[in-house]
């Protein structure tokens, strides 16, 4: 009953727009006993504009986000941010390094700031990131931002659940070449040539004005440069952000990414409870007597 009580009254905090409910709930799906909290706010969901931020280490992805949380806090929009760090394969503990890079936006009521280890997940996402970009929908927040740890070709996975996905490119490191490798570049709605004033930027930017639309998107990709950190190119991408939000209106293409987003959420949750059993499965193994083969049929058959 006690249980009960608490998420009512962490539901009442929450529809009365106290931030200090949004952290405890995304405490509590972070910890895996979010499930109730989250069905009671689903229908409040689905305003939001979703940005995903991704792109190789070291582009400049976390300057990025903190100047175009500054250019909507200038609309007075509401925003979240989901910054997930990378993981320890040891510890588990995450580095957690927005808590520094956003520190400028710690005061402001209108900016909900929150980091989160990836756990060695797959696709440079959280475990827990969906139910966290939903609860800060549910909450009011204009726009969510989604910046991942930036792992290379898993990062594919950010447009899954992203309404619009960025990638970040710096000229001169030979990314761009290693992500069209590895199919990163196809899922880029907009792509964000960062650090300008570099020699090669203005070849970069040539490049992939000239690379046609490819996989899934049907509208080539926008190109802006930047200086993130001095803000130049900013009000740009955020014009380029707006334009594809309208296109995505317009041609009802923001209707499927919302249900691939639903897909993608509803495959983390089977694939996160099916683990949990596959791994009770194999703790109860006695011996390594019996092949591998016959054990997972039996793990199969059992699920």
């Amino acid at each position: 009953m006690r249980e009960i009580a608490d998420v009512t009254s962490l539901l009442d905090d929450f529809q009365a727009g106290r931030e200090r409910a949004l952290a405890r709930a995304i405490s509590l799906v972070e910890s895996g006993a979010g499930s109730e909290l989250v069905q009671a706010l689903y229908a409040r969901s689905g305003r939001a504009l979703t940005v995903g931020i991704t792109g190789p280490p070291g582009v400049g992805k976390s300057t990025l986000a903190a100047a175009l949380v500054r250019r909507l806090r200038r609309d007075r929009k509401e925003v979240g941010v989901v910054a997930v760090d990378p993981s320890s394969p040891f510890s588990r503990g995450a580095l957690l390094g927005d808590r520094i890079r956003h520190a400028d936006h710690f005061d402001d009521r209108g900016v909900f700031i929150r980091s989160m280890a990836n756990r060695g997940h797959p696709g440079g996402l959280a475990g827990a990131t969906a139910d966290t970009v939903l609860l800060m929908d549910a909450f009011g927040k204009d726009v969510v931002l989604i910046e991942t740890v930036g792992v290379g070709q898993s990062e594919i996975e950010i447009a899954e659940l992203a309404s619009t996905t960025i990638v970040v490119l710096q000229p001169g490191s030979g990314d761009a070449v290693q992500l069209l490798k590895a199919g990163v570049l196809e899922i880029a709605d907009i792509f964000v040539v960062n650090k300008a004033d570099h020699p090669g930027a203005r070849d970069l930017v040539r490049e992939l004005k000239a690379m046609p639309a490819s996989g899934a998107r049907r509208r080539a990709a926008a190109v802006i440069a930047t200086q993130a950190n001095e803000g130049v190119g900013v009000d740009e991408l955020w014009d380029a952000i707006e334009a594809h939000r309208r296109f995505l209106e317009e041609s009802g293409e923001l209707a499927a990414r919302r249900r691939a987003a639903l897909a993608y959420h509803v495959r983390q949750l089977v694939i996160g409870r099916l683990g949990e059993r596959i791994e009770a499965a194999l703790a109860r193994i006695e011996s390594a007597a019996e092949d591998p083969y016959r054990l997972a049929e039996r793990i199969v058959r059992d699920l």
